[in-house]
């Protein structure tokens, strides 16, 4: 979204009502789903006063710099400037929007001071790491049993008293990398359930 930039420019009355009633053959039908975000859309609408056809979004019906559909407004969206409404919309009020995504975050489970990753070196036997592989993204593992199965962690890592996952991130041609996942790194994949994505977001953190 460059950074909250790019919004969306697709009707999302449309969107939604296409994906509720009109959903694409050949895929696991999430029509439900999307007749729930159509209802949340009216519902937001009204309450805020909008013109449901003035508002747009991706393709899928995700709306403004968060790109909430509509069901996360409901329940994540916070009025985090206290002025009396939740705008997520606007470029110019910050407050709301991170405020909300904070929200979002917290209700999965994010623990405040904890890493969300640490280094490590998977193991040479391959079966050891197929296991370690196994449960993909969700925190399966104590930092002993990665380092029964053979896996080398960065030192901090023993300090962690909670489950980790082995995480594998392709890199094309060149070998791939690995990180060991704490449950702030399964967290962030709650926005967007990709390994990749929340690798990229949790570098341009340490990064801001």
């Amino acid at each position: 979204t460059f950074y909250g930039r790019i919004m969306g420019g697709f009707r999302t009355l449309d969107a939604l009502a296409t994906l509720a009633f009109d959903f694409p053959n050949g895929r696991s039908n999430r029509a439900p789903f999307f007749r729930e975000q159509l209802e949340e859309l009216l519902l937001w609408c009204h309450r805020e006063g909008r013109d449901p056809q003035s508002v747009v979004g991706s393709f899928a019906g995700a709306v403004g710099l968060p790109q909430f559909m509509p069901g996360s407004i409901a329940r994540y969206g916070v009025d985090f400037d206290e002025d009396g409404r939740i705008d997520l919309m606007n470029p110019a009020n910050a407050a709301d929007v991170i405020g909300s995504v904070a929200h979002y975050l917290a209700a999965f489970g994010w623990e405040r001071g904890l890493a969300t990753h640490f280094r490590v070196r998977v193991p040479t036997d391959a079966a050891e790491r197929a296991v370690l592989l196994g449960p993909d993204i969700v925190p399966s593992f104590t930092a002993s049993e990665f380092a029964q199965r053979g896996a080398a962690l960065a030192p901090e890592a023993y300090d962690h008293d909670g489950p980790l996952a082995l995480v594998e991130l392709q890199n094309g041609s060149a070998a791939p990398s690995y990180v060991a996942g704490t449950r702030n790194f399964y967290v962030v994949t709650r926005y967007n359930w990709s390994s990749y994505y929340a690798m990229a977001v949790i570098e341009l953190a340490g990064a801001v």
